[in-house]
C-alpha cells in the first residue's frame, strides 16, 4: 500500500520537477552557448502605467509565490537551483551509463531522480540551516536565510523537514529493494555534513560523499545492484568534482568563517588553492577515463572528457579567489561541466549501436566471402 501511494505521489511530483529542470536547463544551455538574454518588456511612452517585469528565473518564480510560502521555498533554495543541479547530475551520469547500448537513458528514472534531487537538496538545506542558524546570523551572505532571519521557527522547520523527507521516501519506494536500502543509507551523511565545518578543514569532502551518492544509486536503480568497476570510480570522480566547486564556493565566506571559527578547504589551501584544485581535476579526469574503459565507452565520451578538461583548466586558471563574485561565477559554471559529461555519456552510448552494427556488417561480409 505504501509503495502504491509513493508511486502515485512521485508521479505527480515528477511532472512538476521535469518542467522545472527542463526550463532551468534550457536557460543554462542557452547562456553556455552565448545566446543573448531576452530583454524584459517595457512599455513605451503613452501606453499607460508601467507593468511588472516578467522573468523566468528561479528567484523571480519564488518571489511571485504567495508571501507565506516564500520563506519555505527559500529554505529549500528553490531560488538558487544550482545546488539541485549539482546533486542531480551525478545521478544522470550513472543512469546514462547503465542504459543499454544504443539507447537513451531511462526517462522515467531521470524524472524520478530529478524529483528526489529537489526534495533531498531542500531537506539538506533545511538541516544545514537548523544547525547553522547562530552562525548564519554573523555572516553577511547568509544573515537573511529564513531561519536565521526569524521568518521560520525551529518547530516549523522540523515540521517542514518531516514533510520533505516523507515525500522523498515516497520517491525512494518507487525503486528496487537494493536501491531503497542504498538510498536510506545516505540519510546519515545528509544529517552529519553540516557539523563537519566545526571539526575539520575538509567539510567539502563530506559534502562530496553526500552529494555524489546518486552515482551509486542511479546505476543500482537500473541494474538492480552496483557494479564496483563502474560505480566506484564514478563516485570518486564526483567527490573530486565537489572538492573543486565547493572549495571555490567556500572562498566567498573565508573571512567570515575565520572570524567565527568555521573551517573549510578554502582556509586550508589559502594561496595554494589552484594547485590543489588542479590535482583534484586530474584525479577526476583519471577516474572518468577509468569509468569509460570499464563501461566500454566510445569516441563521443572521450571527446566530452577533453572538453571537461579544457573547462576545468579555464575555470581554475582564471579563478580569482579574492573576488567573491568571480568565485560564484566559477561555481555556477560547473552545471555546464556536468551537462558536458552527461552529453558525452549519452552520445557515447548511442555510438555503441553504430559500432556494433558496423562490426556485424563486417562479419557478414566475411562470411559471404
Amino acid at each position: 500500500m505504501l509503495g502504491v501511494r509513493g508511486a502515485g505521489l512521485a508521479r505527480s511530483l515528477r511532472v512538476m520537477t521535469q518542467a522545472w529542470l527542463r526550463d532551468s536547463g534550457a536557460l543554462a544551455l542557452a547562456r553556455a552557448a552565448g545566446t543573448p538574454r531576452a530583454r524584459h518588456w517595457q512599455p513605451s511612452a503613452g501606453q499607460g502605467p508601467r507593468r511588472r517585469r516578467l522573468s523566468l528565473s528561479a528567484a523571480a518564480v519564488v518571489n511571485s509565490a504567495p508571501r507565506p510560502l516564500q520563506p519555505y521555498l527559500r529554505l529549500m533554495r528553490l531560488d538558487k537551483p544550482i545546488g539541485t543541479w549539482l546533486l542531480y547530475l551525478p545521478c544522470t551520469w550513472s543512469i546514462g551509463l547503465a542504459a543499454e547500448p544504443g539507447c537513451f537513458p531511462d526517462w522515467y528514472m531521470l524524472s524520478l531522480f530529478g524529483t528526489g534531487a529537489v526534495l533531498m537538496r531542500g531537506a539538506g538545506c533545511t538541516i544545514n540551516d537548523m544547525w547553522d542558524r547562530d552562525y548564519d546570523k554573523k555572516v553577511v551572505r547568509t544573515a537573511n536565510r529564513p531561519i536565521a532571519a526569524g521568518d521560520i521557527s525551529i518547530f516549523q522547520s522540523f515540521v517542514f523537514l518531516g514533510g520533505q523527507l516523507t515525500l522523498a521516501l515516497g520517491v525512494l519506494l518507487c525503486l528496487n529493494d537494493y536501491s531503497i536500502a542504498l538510498g536510506a543509507a545516505s540519510v546519515l551523511l545528509v544529517i552529519i555534513y553540516p557539523l563537519m565545518k566545526r571539526i575539520t578543514y575538509w567539510p567539502q569532502l563530506a559534502l562530496g560523499l553526500t552529494f555524489n551518492w546518486g552515482a551509486l544509486l542511479g546505476w543500482s536503480a537500473i541494474k538492480g545492484s552496483c557494479d564496483p568497476s563502474v560505480c566506484l570510480p564514478l563516485y570518486f570522480s564526483g567527490i573530486m568534482w565537489t572538492l573543486i566547486y565547493d572549495t571555490i564556493y567556500a572562498h566567498q565566506d573565508k573571512r567570515d568563517d575565520a572570524l567565527i571559527g568555521l573551517k573549510s578547504t578554502a582556509l586550508r589551501f589559502r594561496e595554494n588553492t589552484k594547485r590543489w584544485l588542479s590535482g583534484f581535476g586530474v584525479a577526476m579526469l583519471g577516474a572518468l577515463s577509468l569509468v569509460g574503459v570499464n563501461s566500454a565507452q566510445t569516441v563521443p565520451y572521450y571527446t566530452a572528457l577533453a572538453a571537461v578538461g579544457a573547462h576545468l583548466a579555464h575555470q581554475i586558471y582564471t579563478l580569482d579567489i579574492h573576488r567573491p563574485e568571480d568565485c560564484w561565477d566559477k561555481f555556477t559554471s560547473n552545471r555546464t561541466l556536468g551537462l558536458i559529461v552527461l552529453l558525452g555519456i549519452v552520445l557515447g552510448n548511442l555510438w555503441k549501436e553504430k559500432k556494433t552494427d558496423e562490426a556485424k556488417e563486417s562479419m557478414d561480409s566475411r562470411i559471404e566471402n
